[in-house]
């Protein structure tokens, strides 16, 4: 087995952090690869097949490391709870003929979490991540810059104990997600974050009352795809 991470700027040094420790705390070889999709302008347009784009960017890199190094199977992490909201990129896992193994048993996050807990895996109960892309409304264009300042914001989050964090990027507006039962703790926190947010750049820094909800990026898309069926 090869565990490999592709890192582009939309890849936290946090989760590389990660990625080298859990692998080495298995036992498998580990390498990582340095990605491009910032200079793919599929990707950069940020259209609402972006993921699709990005994945088959991805996939595609690893498929030939994979026949480089004689590795006859690519496997990616997508679980059944994947196939409930607007996931394109799944579009190049079947094109490319990627396996999903945890979708192929039938298992949903919350039991990759209880599986991964009964096995003693440092990852069950891990923050969702996603790519620092998907904080970026569809239409706008990915840039370094806005990629840079959401993780800056986000970093900072975590560093004062939020546990889920996103920064939505709209422009000069920081929309802040965290987990709904620590939103009056960030609210009490607001002077520092503000201070710390505008020195990164934002101009207006919000809190959305809601709380984290993965995925929020794509409720215009659910919401229409809901009002056609």
């Amino acid at each position: 087995m090869l565990a490999v991470t592709l890192i582009s700027e939309t890849f936290t040094r946090r989760e590389l952090q990660r990625a080298v420790k859990v692998a080495a705390a298995l036992g498998v070889k580990h390498l990582v690869v340095k990605s491009d999709e910032l200079d793919y302008r599929p990707f950069i347009r940020n259209n609402p097949d972006r993921c699709y784009h990005c994945k088959y960017l991805r996939l595609s890199r690893l498929k030939k490391i994979a026949r480089d190094k004689g590795y006859q199977v690519v496997a990616e992490g997508s679980n059944l709870d994947d196939n409930t909201d607007h996931r394109p990129g799944m579009m190049a896992v079947r094109r490319l003929d990627v396996k999903s193994p945890l979708q192929q048993a039938g298992l949903t996050k919350a039991e990759v979490r209880q599986i991964s807990k009964m096995w003693g895996l440092p990852t069950w109960n891990a923050p969702s991540q996603s790519c620092l892309a998907t904080r970026i409304p569809y239409g706008q264009p990915i840039t370094p810059r806005r990629l840079q300042r959401i993780a800056e914001a986000e970093e900072l989050l975590l560093n004062l104990g939020f546990t889920q964090v996103r920064v939505r990027d709209h422009g000069d507006i920081a929309r802040i997600e965290v987990l709904p039962q620590q939103v009056a703790e960030l609210i009490s926190n607001k002077e520092y974050i503000c201070r710390h947010f505008e020195a990164i750049g934002y101009t207006y820094v919000t809190v959305d009352l809601n709380g984290f909800s993965s995925g929020s990026m794509n409720k215009a898309i659910n919401q229409n795809r809901d009002g056609e069926k």
